[in-house]
């Protein structure tokens, strides 16, 4: 979802500071019929653009994970939120 995610805002231009993109997982593991399994992760990016670039930004967030082969693979099996604080900066 990190690369995906990169892709779709570099494709909107928006500036990404790539040195200061970040994400962080934090993930939930449960039993289940006997089995240990990931049930869920939620994902927190941290993402620094260009002013005036935000609605793009939000957008690309709200629609990346339709185009990731990860999330397309797990979604069935694990509950995955993300959330982005995103800083916008003058050029």
């Amino acid at each position: 979802m990190y690369g995906t995610l990169r892709g779709a805002l570099s494709a909107r231009e928006t500036g990404l500071d790539i040195d200061t993109y970040t994400a962080t997982a934090e993930g939930r593991i449960e039993s289940v019929d006997r089995t240990i399994r990931i049930t869920e992760i939620a994902v927190n990016y941290s993402i620094s653009i260009v002013s005036g670039k935000r609605e793009d930004a939000e957008r690309a967030v709200r629609v990346h994970a339709g185009g990731c082969p990860a999330y397309q693979s797990v979604k069935d099996a694990i509950d995955i939120t993300w959330t982005a604080d995103i800083e916008e900066r003058a050029e």
